[in-house]
């Protein structure tokens, strides 16, 4: 394993406070598992979404998953990203923010939570990429139309 142990063990922690975050009295929606990062058989979009990024962003992508309050910084409505970007989906800069490459200051340092690096060492450099298509993918097709 790279230098990614400790990334791997930092998010883990966060992923497992996160899901288990409770917010003025409220326990966690029952079907937000506590585990810890792990690479999941489907490379479809939707069950990669719904595994990895869901928990911040919501299972409707509007920034309203159950560990959402507990962020510093709110997650964004996802569904609102062609939009933001000129009515252009920015399929390249969504890459380069899940594999690391993009800083993006709501998302902590570039070791967390950033799943790329976490993807990598958990399976083939090849189901990383197919993985981060097929999430673009579908995250494409439920972007907001004017």
């Amino acid at each position: 394993m790279r230098h990614t142990g400790w990334m791997l063990i930092t998010l883990t922690a966060c992923v497992l406070m996160a899901r288990s975050a409770r917010v003025d009295g409220q326990t966690p929606p029952p079907n937000v598992a506590k585990k810890p990062a792990a690479a999941i058989s489907s490379v479809a979009g939707g069950v990669t979404f719904r595994e990895y990024c869901a928990v911040c962003h919501g299972i409707g992508a509007r920034g309203d998953g159950p560990a959402a309050s507990a962020l510093k910084v709110p997650p964004p409505d996802l569904t609102m990203l062609q939009k933001r970007n000129e009515k252009t989906f920015p399929a390249d800069r969504i890459r380069a923010t899940l594999l690391g490459e993009r800083p993006l200051p709501s998302h902590g340092t570039a070791d967390m939570p950033i799943w790329g690096p976490i993807f990598r060492d958990l399976e083939a450099k090849e189901i990383t990429s197919l993985r981060i298509d097929n999430l673009i993918k579908y995250m494409r097709a439920f972007q907001v139309k004017d």
